[in-house]
């Protein structure tokens, strides 16, 4: 056989910012492919709305209200998902936010935010996930969002750039430090998409279009086209691929902005 499976089946998968924009999309996507969902955001009713539509498909999801910057609150959840389910298999890290300030404008406040939620939050949830992975058999799969911006040079923002770099770096190192125990660990990096946070932005036509300008499929992404990329990342499909990110941005990094 040389057709790989992107199925889950049996798989147990956390997500974080799930409830809206991309962590949805994921959070939907990988219940379809047959994982068991457990999805974490701080507003329970979005999260909610997420898992019923999950269920209504016939798949399985749970849900806790968590804040991803509390050490206290990911290690409570991480124990309670392992004492309930019995194992982690796949992490994504989305949980995100952005504070569009110019650098001599950030606050001392806004880095802080920033960091917290973009990247230590990622690092705390995959340090205390992957401690249950490596004393799994089976390893893991710790899969991040990480975003153009931390490859290349935008208008997004230095903060966020600098978050979002740091991020695509903690994906080597843990990719390296762990692959001994079979823990796979990736990014992808966005570009434009359709979701509520960029709403506003891309009803801006003269912003849109200088999107478009340095984007060769001359379009924003939908949000089920980072669906498959996801799968496979932390599906058998990808078993022989760590440390990598994958820019799912209609070619924009091949030019700069």
């Amino acid at each position: 056989m040389y057709t790989p499976s992107f199925r889950l089946d049996g798989k147990t998968a956390i997500i974080t910012g799930a409830g809206r924009g991309i962590g949805r999309a994921l959070s939907i996507g990988l219940a379809q492919a047959g994982a068991e969902v457990v999805l974490l955001s701080r507003t329970l009713k979005d999260l909610e709305e997420v898992a019923n539509l999950i269920k209504s498909q016939g798949g399985k999801a749970h849900v806790m209200s968590v804040d991803v910057t509390d050490r206290s609150q990911i290690y409570n959840c991480i124990k309670h998902v392992k004492e309930t389910i019995g194992k982690i298999d796949i992490l994504i890290n989305n949980a995100g936010i952005n504070i569009r300030s110019s650098a001599t404008e950030v606050t001392d406040e806004e880095w802080s935010a920033i960091m917290d939620t973009n990247l230590k939050s990622a690092f705390m949830m995959s340090q205390e996930v992957g401690r249950i992975m490596k004393e799994q058999e089976s390893g893991g799969s710790i899969l991040s969002v990480s975003s153009v911006a931390g490859h290349v040079a935008l208008r997004t923002g230095v903060a966020y750039a600098a978050s979002k770099a740091a991020l695509i770096q903690m994906t080597k190192v843990l990719a390296l430090e762990w692959g001994d125990h079979n823990i796979r660990v990736n990014s992808i990096g966005p570009w434009y998409f359709e979701t509520p946070l960029t709403e506003q932005l891309l009803a801006n036509e003269e912003y849109l279009n200088d999107i478009l300008a340095v984007t060769p499929l001359k379009r924003v992404g939908q949000l089920d086209e980072l669906v498959g990329p996801a799968i496979f990342f932390v599906s058998d499909a990808g078993s022989y691929v760590t440390g990598q990110t994958l820019f799912v941005d209609g070619g924009m990094t091949i030019q700069g902005f």
